[in-house]
């Protein structure tokens, strides 16, 4: 395994290829992991794959909800394949270098596509909102138009934001250890090898992670508040049991999602442990992504009746 390294002034090697530690403590695991990760990986891709097909071929389910759906799937799929490829590169070569560049690509694209699936996350959660709150408006205020300017702004406010943070991190000296103790590039473990008091580069990191992880969770949190008031005002009990069917499935991700990123990212400096960072990254960017479609589909009768018809033509 090689380290590459450049001499600056004042005789401080600064580094230029990381080594992503990952799974390295469980020598007798490698393989078995691999064949984990694999699986995982394949199930994530086909499960919301297949919410992005049944969404598109079905006409009942062409319905702003459905489309959120189909992008925030999208999203998943791009999320997951910025990390656990590596990773299972990593298993099957034990090569776990990865040079400074490839490092920032990953971190910006990953924090690129967090903002847009924290984004997503509140849009579904504001068309639930019109859709439940102001029923006979809701067609006019959901179109075509809006639902496709939601989606493009979901996927485009984050990445000038991203990049910049990851410019910035990413201008630091990195000095002495190369060893990043997580699976990928994150901000945590690469501002732990940063040389020096790195304090006034968290500042921003904690503005950006309240920007794109606490406002979305607040606007959410607002629309539900709402939702609920209004459910429970509902006259019978059949339709509070309608509504309340509709939106547990999305609930049901933002506490797992938005959960164990806030925990991540905007808990104190003095919390944070390599160990607890790295469990929770694989809650977050593996495992969540395996259970959205079957949250979705499994408690979701459109898509259960969807996904019949296209069984039954097969």
């Amino acid at each position: 395994m090689k380290f590459t390294s450049i001499q600056t002034e004042g005789n401080i090697s600064t580094v230029m290829q990381f080594v992503l530690l990952g799974f390295s403590d469980l020598p007798n695991l490698q393989g078995f992991l691999f064949g984990v990760f694999s699986m995982v990986y394949v199930i994530i891709i086909f499960g919301n794959s297949l919410i992005v097909i049944i969404t598109n071929l079905d006409p009942a389910l062409r319905k702003p909800m459905y489309f959120f759906l189909a992008n925030f799937s999208s999203s998943e799929i791009c999320y997951v394949s910025v990390t656990l490829p590596r990773i299972l590169v990593s298993l099957w070569t034990q090569d776990r270098g990865i040079s400074m560049l490839n490092c920032a690509i990953q971190m910006c694209f990953l924090h690129m596509l967090g903002a847009t699936e924290c984004f997503l996350l509140a849009v579904m959660a504001c068309d639930r909102y019109v859709a439940i709150c102001n029923p006979l408006h809701y067609p006019l205020i959901m179109n075509q138009r809006m639902c496709t300017q939601l989606a493009v702004g979901s996927w485009v406010s984050g990445i000038p934001v991203q990049i910049g943070q990851t410019c910035q991190i990413f201008s630091l000296h990195f000095c002495g250890s190369k060893l990043i103790n997580h699976f990928y590039c994150d901000i945590p473990p690469i501002l732990r090898l940063a040389c020096g008091d790195t304090s006034a580069h968290e500042i921003p990191v904690y503005l950006v992670a309240v920007l794109f992880v606490a406002v979305p969770f607040m606007l959410i949190l607002a629309s539900y508040s709402k939702i609920i008031s209004t459910i429970l005002r509902l006259p019978t009990a059949q339709g509070c049991a309608k509504a309340f069917s509709t939106c547990s499935s999305h609930l049901l991700v933002v506490v797992l999602f938005f959960g164990s990123a806030t925990i991540t990212y905007l808990r104190p400096k003095s919390n944070h442990s390599a160990r607890t960072d790295k469990l929770l990254s694989l809650f977050y960017t593996i495992l969540t992504p395996m259970f959205n479609p079957m949250i979705y589909s499994l408690r979701n009768k459109d898509v259960i009746t969807a996904l019949k018809k296209i069984l039954i033509k097969k």
